[in-house]
This record gives structure tokens, sequence and C-alpha cells, in this order.
């Protein structure tokens, strides 16, 4: 009877043939297949932006999932850059290819039964010495189950991949399972954050990126790529944050765009940012955002360091 209370599985999870394991771990895939939306739903947080216009993660974004048995440090890449040829660009390809060299595991993130050229050149770049797992996104938008099979088939003959997982971000379905994928290839390690952290960028990056997603979300269609975010000034006042931000665009008629009739779409990109931001600093913000035209940043290798785009 004492060996079948053993058996508990309370006991198992402290069992020591699972030491705890430690490390960091990619998300790659072309724009626009879901790597921030699975970010945000491994961390629980909004901690990469998410948009419908593809390219609007240009940093390497660290979240940080810890659990009783393992903490993952997601990497979170700039999708591949492949139709506009600028400083920019190459600083965000040349972001991912860094990226891959650091990593214990990566997680290639495809769209359930798609898979096409922008796809294939991503896998091309793929380290083929350290464990890459599939994950197919958006399985739940696949009703043609016999096809969905064939297709990972396919799929499974294009690369050595170290596991294939059906996977639904927005869904949150088979997460567990892919976590446990990546578990195993995770070093033996003590954790590297502590266990409330969830992510390695500061504050003031972070309130960049919520303005910068708030602008895609809301005027995303009549604005091209190049509009960015500065923060000019962020400040402790005892527990109220004050932040000054500034939308640089690349021309007038987009400083307009990004205002709005009467000042209305500059006052909505701000109140819903701050919202965002109250929420995960967990205390009040006070928020200015203006904009300015700065022409030509993309293309400014001085001005994108600044930035932050390295």
């Amino acid at each position: 009877g004492r060996r079948a209370c053993a058996r508990t599985d309370q006991t198992a999870m402290s069992a020591p043939e699972s030491p705890f394991r430690a490390g960091t771990v990619a998300i790659v895939g072309r724009p626009n297949v879901g790597k921030s939306t699975l970010l945000n739903r491994l961390v629980g947080e909004k901690i990469s932006i998410v948009s419908r216009k593809s390219q609007t993660t240009r940093h390497r974004i660290v979240g940080i999932l810890t659990r009783p048995d393992a903490q993952f440090i997601f990497v979170d890449t700039p999708g591949f850059q492949t139709r506009h040829v600028n400083a920019l660009n190459r600083a965000m390809n040349r972001g991912v290819r860094q990226a891959l060299n650091d990593v214990d595991a990566v997680i290639f993130v495809v769209e359930a039964g798609r898979f096409g050229a922008h796809d294939q050149r991503v896998l091309d770049l793929l380290p083929t010495d350290r464990p890459v797992i599939l994950a197919a996104n958006k399985v739940d938008r696949c009703a043609d189950k016999a096809a969905l099979l064939a297709w990972l088939g396919e799929t499974a003959a294009r690369f050595p991949f170290a596991a294939i997982v059906p996977v639904s971000a927005a869904r949150g379905s088979q997460l567990n399972e892919l976590l446990a994928e990546v578990r195993q290839y995770l070093p033996n390690d003590a954790p590297l954050y502590g266990e409330d952290e969830m992510t390695d960028r500061s504050e003031r990056f972070l309130a960049a990126e919520y303005i910068r997603e708030k602008l895609f979300r809301l005027v995303g269609d009549e604005l091209p790529y190049t509009a960015a975010v500065e923060i000019e000034r962020f400040a402790l006042d005892g527990g109220l944050r004050r932040i000054y931000a500034a939308i640089l665009v690349d021309r007038e008629a987009h400083k307009g765009i990004v205002i709005g009739k009467g000042g209305a779409m500059l006052k909505r990109i701000a109140s819903e940012a701050r919202q965002d931001m109250e929420r995960l600093f967990g205390g009040k913000v006070y928020l200015e955002v203006f904009v300015k035209v700065k022409s030509g940043w993309a293309d400014d290798e001085r001005l994108l360091k600044q930035l932050g785009y390295e």
C-alpha cells in the first residue's frame, strides 16, 4: 500500500529524475503566422505587440514563463523581411540570425495547411545543429482533418524537425504539448530570472511598443511602415509614471492621419495605450503623445540605433 501512495502526482513532480530546466527559445516564422499571439498566450501577458499588419515586431522581445519544472525564455524575432531592402530590414534580418545563434531550441511557426515560398526562406535559415520544433498554428481553421494530416506529412519531410505540434495560439489549444516538447531540449539549469519576471525589456521599451501597437491597429492601413515611437522622457513621480512620447512619421501628410480630425485619432491612440500600460505596470500613467515629421528615418542607421534597432 505504501508504494501506491508514493506514486501520487505530487510526488512525481518533485521526483529527482526530473531536474529543473531553463533555457532560451526563439520563435521564428514569416510575418503574420501568429508568432506574437503565441508568445503572449504562452507568457500570459501582452508583451509582444499584436497587429494584423505584418512587420510590426521589430525587436527581439523576451517573454519569460516560469513553471514548477522549467523556465522558458522566449526570444521573439522579427519576421524575415524580403520585400523592401533598407537599413531597417537589414537590421531586422541581422537580429533574426543573431537570435538563432544563441538559443537552446527554436519554435518555427507556420500556418497549418499552408507552406509557401516565404516559409521556405525562413526554414532555409534555421540551424540544423539545434532542435527545431514545428508549431502548425491556426489548426482551428482547418476543417478538413484528412487534408491537414497529409499536409503535416509533407511538411515533416522538409526538415529534420525535433517535433511537430498542431496548435491554436488564439484559442490556447495544445500549448502545454508544445511546451513539453520544448522543455526536453532545455539544459538542466536553475532559473535565470525571478519567478514574477515576464520580460527583460524595460518599461520604457514596453511603453513605446504599446503606442506603436495602437498606431498600427488604428491607422495601420493608411500609414506606411515608416512610423516609429520614441520615448523622450520617462519619469517616476511617486507611484505615477510620466511618459512623453513622440510618434515619428516620414511625411507631413502622415502627421495629419495620425492626429486625425480635431486630434481625435491621436487622443484615442494615447488613451488606449495608457490603459494597457496601467494594466501591465500596475499603476497610474500620465501619457503625452505628439507627432513629429522625421523623413528618411528608416534608412538612417544612427537614428535606428537610437530607437533601439540593433
